[in-house]
């Protein structure tokens, strides 16, 4: 019998293009079983056993029992990000209501931070789901939107705050948005040429671009600025002390 493959689920979102990228040209599609999913259901998978690596929103890792984050990658921002936003047609000052994308607890949990933290405002939040309409909102409502939809979106409202560059300003961080991580002991082996399989995207762009830069909603010139002055993919010293002050502050959430 053979030995079963290792499940991994990755986002579908642009900034893992990358990622998607590496995995394909070293030939891991044949080494493990690899799903595309949103940030949430990544995280869902790994926490009930139904994939053994996820790239997942770091709010979830506590969620996870006895995760382990295993590569040097991740998804992340130094300063603006600009597919992780607070878009309304009212000035901020005028916001009462808040709606949240279902699609990434990151995201939720970092606007709830700055609110209490940075700017000291209350709010009612808001769950959506996927029959939510993000197009349109009315006067004195926000909505937090993850993903490429922001590129298309962010263009019909008057105000967009970047949720990322908001946490550099109040924290003097990066951020780290996602990461990868497992719920179970993976053998090195595997962890190392899964490492490297994802250096291969980082480290050649222009090759990701051309792949997938005619597809989605981010395409071309525009592919290629978002990946490499928004998206920080190195899962450095300054970004895993965003993550523990972020989930710090996540307790009191």
């Amino acid at each position: 019998m053979s030995e079963r493959k290792v499940k991994i689920s990755a986002v579908r979102y642009a900034n893992t293009y990358p990622f998607l990228f590496g995995l394909a040209e070293s030939g891991f599609y044949e080494l493990a079983d690899i799903s595309t999913d949103h940030p949430a259901d990544c995280a869902n998978k790994l926490i009930t056993n139904k994939v053994d690596i996820g790239l997942v929103p770091v709010a979830s890792l506590p969620k996870i029992k006895d995760y382990r984050i295993i590569t040097d990658y991740c998804l992340g921002a130094y300063g603006k990000v600009e597919t992780v936003l607070l878009l309304s047609n009212s000035p901020f000052d005028e916001l009462t209501t808040i709606y949240l994308d279902y699609r990434s607890l990151s995201s939720i949990t970092l606007v709830k931070i700055l609110a209490k933290n940075a700017w000291k405002r209350n709010f009612v939040w808001e769950k959506t789901d996927d029959s939510f309409d993000f197009s349109r909102l009315d006067n004195q409502k926000g909505v937090v939107l993850i993903g490429d939809q922001c590129i298309e979106f962010s263009e019909r409202y008057k105000h967009k705050i970047d949720l990322a560059e908001e946490w550099t300003k109040f924290s003097g961080l990066p951020f780290a948005f996602a990461c990868w991580a497992a719920n179970k002991p993976i053998d090195p082996n595997f962890l190392e040429q899964f490492n490297n399989a994802l250096a291969i995207g980082v480290n050649n762009i222009p090759a990701v671009v051309e792949r997938y830069g005619g597809d989605g909603i981010i395409r071309g010139e525009k592919l290629y600025r978002y990946l490499t002055e928004n998206i920080n993919f190195k899962l450095d010293e300054n970004k895993k002390k965003a993550i523990k002050l972020f989930l710090d502050h996540t307790k009191q959430i």
